[in-house]
């Protein structure tokens, strides 16, 4: 995303919370007052969009567009699973003991 889009994408929002018609000239003069330079065409194609699409529906229907939810019967034994095979990874293997220099009959200080 560009930096014109995500400054848009907040101004209309701003707007939109407040319950101020979103327009290309309300949305230039959030971003003139946040000293934000866009190109002149994303204030304008974010209001066309306002003007098409319910921005409180988009943003409400924001990752919808994925694979369908588990059935409700399913979802508790794959819960229950994931439970159960957490302890089993917390387990530690034994970590191999270092080698000393004792071990080899010398010693690095003596």
């Amino acid at each position: 995303m560009s930096t014109g889009e995500i400054a848009c994408s907040y101004a209309a929002m701003i707007l939109h919370d407040d319950g101020i018609p979103i327009t290309a000239e309300k949305i230039a003069t959030l971003l003139k007052s946040a000293n934000v330079n866009v190109e002149a065409f994303w204030p304008n194609l974010f209001a066309k969009l306002a003007e098409k699409k319910d921005l409180g529906e988009l943003t409400m229907n924001v990752g919808c567009g994925g694979g369908a939810a588990a059935p409700v019967g399913m979802a508790a034994p794959a819960a229950a699973a994931a439970t159960a095979a957490a302890p089993a990874a917390e387990e530690k293997k034994p970590e191999p003991e270092e080698e000393s220099d004792d071990d080899m009959g010398i010693s690095l200080f003596d």
